[in-house]
């Protein structure tokens, strides 16, 4: 199993746009082979003094099977399609993929 950390940053005042579009995606993405879990968060307001909160942020947590199976989700039509809708929203990202210790 892996573990995925995709953070996006979005242009000020566009995250809930991008989590709309983000939200259509999940049911197929889930259907897809090797899919574990695939959820968007958003900084939770703790007041925990080492906490950046980030208004602009999303991370998605996501498991996956195997590498191969991430690997066809990002060429699954779905995807394919999401990507355009989001562009505008999106000003970077980064990923993570992570095993367990």
């Amino acid at each position: 199993m892996i573990i995925v950390i995709a953070t996006i940053t979005c242009r000020p005042g566009t995250r809930s746009d991008f989590l709309n579009e983000f939200y259509k995606i999940v049911p197929d993405v889930l259907r897809e082979k090797g899919c574990i879990e695939y959820a968007p968060t958003i900084d939770a307001t703790t007041g925990l003094d080492n906490q950046h909160l980030d208004e602009n942020r999303v991370t998605i947590v996501e498991k996956w099977e195997t590498v191969d199976d991430l690997k066809l989700h990002f060429t699954a039509p779905h995807m394919m399609t999401y990507r355009p809708k989001v562009k505008d929203f999106v000003v970077g990202s980064e990923l993570r993929v992570l095993e367990p210790a």
